[in-house]
């Protein structure tokens, strides 16, 4: 009898969509180890949902167990990365052929799906114990979350503070006009190119005082910022060179990281422009498993474009 194809270690660092996604469908394929420090996969998309309906987190929330049935979890984070090995932060030593990071933006999440759940629910008791909300913050993140309280709680007065001349900066002036028209319809107060100083926010202030002067009075405030990238471990590592002045993995076209043979990278890590429209990891991940599907990624033979 012919003795079995050995397969190809793949290791994916970080259990975001694109991480996850991709774990799941190399799974059965290549021996697949997904380290992240989470049990859990969170579909970001429904964050804000779940901060004013809680119960749409149980199916938000997605262990990780549960869609990858042939592939390794560990539940840790990556601390360096050497030529054949990622080492995490408990100690362990990750052997791999291919490497893939995933690792996305830096958030502070939970390590359990039990204690995101209770993050929801108290995130809830602030909202609905309160007559008004600050947001600060009017990208994406402040718009959504300013629209869900104020449909679900019609009652509530909300006040969004944004530094930048207009919401949705990155998006066209008649979007985001219509965007503003919205929220004030809502009698949302939008208080444009203003901003409140984050080191003196605290969960027992009531009274805001803003840039351009203004005092806002709220019972509790959410601060809808964007996140850094979390590629900070990054820094001390074979990868150091790969980083852009931003904190971005410089890749090719194929996601290989620039210098690199068998490391990858995809989703928000990397330096391709992605268009909000879309879930952020979603033009690099589809690109990359249609890599995948080809075939090559799962030869231990040296791959293509190689020159």
């Amino acid at each position: 009898m012919a003795e079995a194809e050995e397969k190809a270690r793949v290791v994916v660092v970080g259990g975001g969509v694109a991480g996850s996604l991709l774990a799941k469908t190399m799974q059965g394929h290549a021996d697949v180890v997904l380290l992240d420090p989470k049990d859990y996969l969170e579909i970001p998309w429904a964050e804000l949902r779940s901060m004013v309906e809680p119960s749409f987190a149980e199916r938000s929330l997605i262990y990780h167990k549960d869609y990858l049935s042939d592939a390794t979890i560990v539940t840790s984070s990556a601390v360096n990365i050497t030529e054949h090995a990622v080492l995490t932060a408990d100690g362990h030593s990750l052997p791999y052929d291919y490497l893939i990071i995933a690792t996305g933006h830096a958030l502070a999440s939970p390590a359990s799906r039990a204690e995101r759940i209770k993050e929801f629910q108290r995130d809830n008791g602030k909202i609905e114990s309160s007559e008004s909300v600050l947001i600060i913050g009017g990208g994406p993140t402040g718009v959504e979350l300013a629209g869900e309280i104020v449909v679900d709680y019609p009652g509530k007065r909300v006040t969004l503070i944004h530094r930048g001349p207009r919401l949705l900066e990155f998006i066209g002036d008649k979007a985001s006009k219509k965007c503003l028209d919205w929220l004030t319809s809502k009698k949302v107060d939008v208080l444009l190119q203003q901003s409140v100083e984050l080191g003196s926010l605290s969960d027992t202030e009531k009274v805001y005082k803003t840039s351009g002067g203004e005092t806002v009075t709220a019972d509790c405030h959410f601060v809808c910022i964007g996140k850094p990238l979390s590629s900070s471990w990054l820094h001390d590592t074979i990868l150091k060179e790969s980083l852009d002045s931003k904190g971005r993995v410089m890749v090719e076209k194929d996601l290989r990281v620039k210098g690199f043979n068998n490391i990858f990278a995809i989703g928000d890590i990397t330096d391709i422009p992605v268009s909000f429209s879309l879930p952020t990891c979603n033009s690099p991940s589809a690109l990359f498993i249609m890599l995948l599907y080809s075939g090559w990624f799962f030869s231990l033979s040296q791959p293509p474009f190689i020159t």
